[in-house]
């Protein structure tokens, strides 16, 4: 599927009507307007129509969406209709809590592994995985199929890390450091700086003292 022309943002809250709609399902509901979708993610009926419209036509004119199919649609787009394999390295605070709570992601997204630098860590098991050596991550990726990289280790050591995974053949990389990586252009970065975050909200919530 060819993304061009289709908006970032279009494509993050095609996840947001995802979480909503697979809601929806457990809760039973079958078919919702989308002026009910839209109050529940926090956006406007237009939006929704406007977003889903990028990927092709979606719902009945006076009916509106029938849930398991409009959720089974939008996961297919988002390619989550497979499992994706997932290493991390770095198994401080943030990456065990990411290993140890790997059960509450989609359940497209396994880890496979987990390295680190640290020698009193390597070894370590946590959740269902155990915790190899930097050195041996060319190696396991390969050996088990991870196509996403995510990096939760120290920003001295985030680069070589990012580095290590380019040649390991992954497609992707989450970045949990503040370090930006420099990778070839056909492998996807995603950075998630918390202090990005947190700066736009103070700045946000300065603006209505």
């Amino acid at each position: 599927m060819k993304s061009v022309n289709i908006p970032a943002i279009a494509v993050q809250r095609l996840t947001l009507y995802a979480r909503n709609l697979a809601l929806l399902d457990q809760k039973g509901m079958e078919v919702v307007s989308s002026a009910g979708l839209a109050d529940i993610c926090g956006v406007n009926p237009a939006q929704i129509r406007k977003d889903l419209g990028y990927f092709g036509q979606f719902g009945i004119r006076g009916v509106g969406y029938y849930v398991k199919e409009l959720a089974y649609e939008i996961r297919k787009i988002l390619g989550l209709e497979k499992e994706w394999r997932l290493a991390l390295v770095g198994v401080g605070n943030l990456g065990s809590a990411l290993l140890r709570h790997a059960q509450f992601l989609d359940q497209s997204y396994t880890f496979v592994a987990a390295f680190e630098r640290d020698p009193k860590r390597i070894g370590m098991q946590v959740g269902q995985i155990t915790v190899a050596p930097v050195k041996a991550l060319k190696r396991l990726v390969k050996d088990k199929g991870v196509e996403i990289g995510v990096i939760a280790i120290g920003p001295r050591w985030a680069q070589q890390v990012a580095d290590e995974f380019v040649g390991a053949g992954v497609r992707g990389i989450l970045n949990f450091t503040p370090v930006q990586l420099r990778c070839p252009s056909d492998l996807h970065v995603e950075n998630v700086d918390f202090t990005r975050m947190l700066d736009m909200l103070c700045y946000r919530l300065t603006l209505n003292q």
